[in-house]
């Protein structure tokens, strides 16, 4: 028993000893993980900005989002093996029904930050490039027709459903 009693003295002397460093080690270890979550890139989506001339206006195209029902713009993840704007034309398609016969432009008209919602409250920062797409023709039966209501409002109009900043904004400059 002496000897363990030794053993666990000479344990609890050098814990004493090296706790501050011990205690030190760790907070280091945890900041640099929490460093790397909370700096983590932005998760980055795809937008189409679905437009049409209409009495000497633009109109903008916007469809229910699935969660909330809020109006929004037709968005989603990257596609592998096609480009930015591909991917965005794949989203209209996808949520909204729309057909373009023009070339798209490459170069997104603008950028917007926003939280991501996924299922149980889990919000993530994220980024969408919006791409504007001419809309030639609107088709009656698409992908998410069932899931989604579309709509066009004028630019003054859809610019009051976004809640977030720089999307009003690009609503305003486009």
């Amino acid at each position: 028993m002496k000897e363990q009693d030794r053993i666990l003295g000479t344990v609890r002397a050098m814990i004493a000893k090296h706790k501050t460093a011990w205690a030190t080690a760790w907070r280091s270890a945890w900041q640099d993980v929490l460093s790397l979550v909370l700096r983590r890139p932005r998760h980055l989506q795809v937008a189409a900005l679905c437009y049409r001339e209409a009495g000497g206006e633009k109109q903008v195209l916007l469809v229910t989002s699935r969660r909330s029902g809020r109006w929004i713009l037709p968005k989603g993840w990257p596609i592998d093996g096609k480009t930015a704007a591909g991917a965005a034309l794949t989203e209209a398609w996808e949520e909204a029904g729309v057909e373009t016969a023009e070339k798209l432009q490459p170069q997104p008209v603008g950028r917007y930050a926003y939280l991501k919602k996924f299922g149980k409250g889990l919000s993530v920062p994220s980024e969408a490039l919006v791409f504007a797409i001419p809309v030639v023709r609107l088709a009656e039966s698409y992908p998410e027709a069932a899931h989604r209501k579309r709509r066009w409002f004028t630019l003054a109009e859809a610019e009051k459903h976004m809640r977030e900043p720089e999307l009003k904004a690009i609503l305003r400059a486009f």
